[in-house]
């Protein structure tokens, strides 16, 4: 009698699905939007080169020529004219103009790309655009610092800023920090690079000019004075304390930004009990670059020795009974209406972890800030030749 066989085969048997459907959507989510991103970047480093190098072959072409001046003219009247009549939008005198203007500042910055050809040696693009097609390796490309990495609406904003150190902070700041042209543009009319440099020393202020914003202590991170503006708080007006705080959580995300980098909000009128007295802290922050609690006490008038006094206080309970052990240590900060430094510096210790900011509810003068920056590196020149 024959034995029937017996498979070893194991049977296929299907595993339920324990999560459903969701992981295989989030992981394609990913994929796609990742996917557009890069095409997105793609296109706009493009486009940025693109400009480039019309601006280059404009000012090539008007070298040749026996009158340089015809460019502002002739030249681009005609050459707009073409260009919309064949391509459409894009490329209105006003935009060739800016594109001119931005090879002219920026050439020095492109000339340094490595040439690395694709296809046809003799290809009519230039080495420059060639070097950021998306088939090179990414491992392959320049250093970011010689990228023009951001959009040309970006750039057309950056070359209003005559002043090169100037141009050069914004640029590397809206390319570290992600700035949308609206956030750009608000940093530059709040003087962002003049208010921190006035906290810096001159070799400070150089580097804010080649490294952008470098967080290593408070001082690297407070500037002054705190432009609020996006408040809506009409400037003489009679507002407390509260209305003043009120503003500043309904518009959190904005005041994050003034701040400075790295700040994460915690909670606003933080109680503590001490010797039977209830105490509130206006507002509580974290700051994960220097790795601290970074405490605010709002004042709307002039700064007095019995508030540094408080401030003292709130840092000595704060460090105390909230700091952990790997921490660093707590920074107050008091944001007022106006202070003298000559108080600061008689009430507090030397080293004392407290740190005094203006603020006002309107755009600072630009030229003030200019002049008052100008006096302040010439103060310092004469007292190190001194």
């Amino acid at each position: 009698m024959k034995k029937k066989s017996v498979s070893t085969k194991k049977p296929f048997i299907t595993k339920p699905r324990t999560k459903g459907i969701n992981p295989l959507i989030a992981e394609v989510r990913r994929l796609i939007n990742s996917t557009r991103h890069a095409i997105a970047n793609s296109i706009n480093s493009f486009q940025v080169y693109t400009n480039f190098e019309i601006g280059q072959r404009i000012v090539e072409h008007e070298q040749q020529g026996e009158k340089r001046a015809a460019y502002g003219t002739a030249l681009l009247k005609e050459l707009s004219q073409k260009l919309t009549k064949e391509f459409g939008r894009g490329f209105s005198e006003d935009n060739l103009s800016n594109m001119r203007k931005f090879f002219l500042t920026y050439k020095d910055q492109v000339s340094q790309f490595p040439r690395r050809l694709l296809g046809n040696s003799k290809s009519s693009i230039s080495p420059a655009i060639r070097d950021i097609s998306a088939s090179t390796p990414i491992s392959e490309k320049p250093s970011r610092k010689l990228l023009l990495t951001l959009s040309w609406s970006h750039y057309i904003l950056l070359l209003t800023i005559k002043e090169t150190a100037e141009r050069k902070f914004y640029e590397i700041e809206s390319t570290n920090e992600s700035w949308s042209v609206p956030e750009l543009r608000r940093q530059k009319s709040s003087c962002l690079y003049e208010r921190l440099a006035l906290s810096r020393n001159p070799a400070g202020v150089k580097r804010l000019a080649e490294k952008g914003q470098i967080i290593k202590k408070p001082e690297d991170i407070f500037k002054e004075p705190l432009v609020l503006e996006f408040l809506g708080l009409p400037d003489k007006a009679n507002y407390s304390e509260s209305d003043l705080e009120s503003s500043l959580i309904n518009h959190l995300e904005k005041f994050l930004l003034e701040l400075g980098k790295g700040f994460l909000f915690e909670a606003r009128q933080k109680r503590f009990t001490f010797d039977d007295d209830h105490y509130f802290l206006d507002l509580v922050f974290y700051n994960r670059l220097l790795r601290c609690y970074v405490i605010i006490d709002l004042k709307i008038d002039k700064l007095t020795h019995q508030d540094l006094g408080q401030m003292q206080m709130y840092v000595n309970w704060f460090d105390r009974n909230i700091k952990l052990p790997e921490e660093n240590a707590t920074i107050g900060l008091l944001v007022c209406k106006s202070k003298k430094n000559a108080i600061i510096e008689l009430t507090l210790p030397k080293g004392a972890n407290i740190h005094a900011r203006e603020y006002q509810l309107y755009l600072p003068s630009k030229e003030l800030l200019k002049n008052k920056l100008l006096e302040w590196i010439q103060e310092e020149d004469n007292t190190q030749g001194n």
